[in-house]
């Protein structure tokens, strides 16, 4: 039997990003790209679900450039973020016609990713592709701070119960941690780095819980770029991170030389985004250039969950549903949060965001 699906078509836009806003569970935002975001202007969509289970357009605003990333504000229920081709970051209102009200330009180069603050919600953040993060207030046009990270960062984030501690996931294989509490002398507040695909320090080959190793290819093979990263909404040290060489893996911030905790395999190409549910603290789901979504239990218990030990044993996460009703890259998923815990919204380069039932998928394999 399949699950339940709704389906908008953006003609002319390859999607990049989807975001169900944290006030409504009937309002979707949709950024895209004219041509699959190699060149030309973006187009920014508000889906409104009707009663009757009709997804249609809200609002529509142009940019002069791609889009690759959305975020509802955390304050205004009325406003939020698009990150463009161009570096530039545009805040729209959904009172205003055609014009942000808003707009925020020192990236050098393309924007790839915004977050919003999920606790003091008065501030955002931004990656580029420049390898800097940066962080700003609505009110102001210049950035609060700017953190170096030196490489293509495809995503940054804060952490859901810190808002002083933010995320951020690089082209060079790495996960870095930044404490806007520390000195900004030491290090730019960075205060840990993650090597995604290195081996626990002192321990060459991981063992699984229960014993024996990882299957071929767990490990990957070397340092790939990291295109997705996301903090688990149950445990505030955990974070999963997903990109080229197709595996998902989990990582305790305590322990940033301890390896991976889990890992997911499945994907036939890389993983372009993923998400923790805020449901749930074991499931997450995905999105993936071999135009699946893949949800995910990563095997882990209830939190709180004490410190990671050396050498411990890690997790084979299992895939629990898979869906494959796109045809072209998914590039984009996020988890509504309202409801019974289940539904999800899913975008890609075939021009469709389908809003579907997640749990309607677990132990199917269509």
């Amino acid at each position: 039997m399949a699950a339940p699906m709704l389906e908008f078509r953006t003609p002319g836009f390859n999607p990049y990003a989807v975001q169900y806003s944290p006030y409504y569970d009937s309002r979707i935002a949709v950024a895209s790209s004219a041509n699959f975001g190699i060149i030309g202007n973006g187009k920014l969509f508000v889906l409104e679900l009707t009663p009757e289970g009709v997804v249609q357009p809200g609002k529509v605003w142009d940019t002069n450039d791609s889009q690759y990333d959305v975020a509802w504000s955390e304050i205004n229920e009325n406003q939020l973020l698009v990150a463009c081709g161009d570096g530039s970051l545009k805040l729209f209102d959904l009172s205003v016609d055609n014009f942000p009200v808003m707009n925020f330009h020192e990236h050098k180069r393309e924007a790839l990713s915004v977050s919003w603050s999920p606790v003091t919600k008065d501030s955002f953040l931004t990656s580029s592709w420049d390898g800097t993060v940066k962080l700003w207030s609505p009110t102001r046009n210049q950035a609060l701070r700017t953190l170096p990270v030196g490489a293509c960062t495809y995503s940054a984030a804060y952490c859901p119960m810190n808002p002083a501690i933010i995320s951020a996931a690089s082209s060079d294989s790495h996960l870095r941690i930044f404490d806007l509490r520390t000195p900004v002398s030491a290090k730019y507040h960075l205060v840990a780095t993650i090597a995604v695909h290195a081996p626990a320090m002192g321990n060459s080959l991981p063992h699984l819980a229960g014993g024996g190793v990882p299957p071929p290819g767990a490990m990957g093979g070397g340092p790939s770029e990291i295109l997705t990263h996301d903090w688990n909404k149950y445990n505030d040290t955990i974070v999963a991170t997903g990109g080229v060489d197709k595996v998902i893996r989990t990582f305790d911030i305590r322990n940033p030389s301890g390896g991976a905790l889990s890992y997911m395999m499945g994907h036939e190409f890389a993983v372009r985004r993923l998400a923790w549910s805020p449901h749930a603290h074991d499931t997450l789901i995905s999105a993936s250039y071999d135009m699946t979504v893949r949800l995910w239990n990563d095997g882990s218990p209830p939190p709180p969950t004490p410190p990671p030990q050396p050498n411990a044993p890690v997790r084979m996460g299992n895939m629990v549903g898979m869906m494959n009703r796109h045809t072209e890259f998914t590039t984009g998923v996020d988890w509504c949060l309202f409801g019974e815990g289940g539904w999800v919204a899913s975008t890609g380069w075939d021009e469709r965001v389908l809003l579907w039932d997640a749990n309607a998928l677990v132990g199917m394999r269509r």
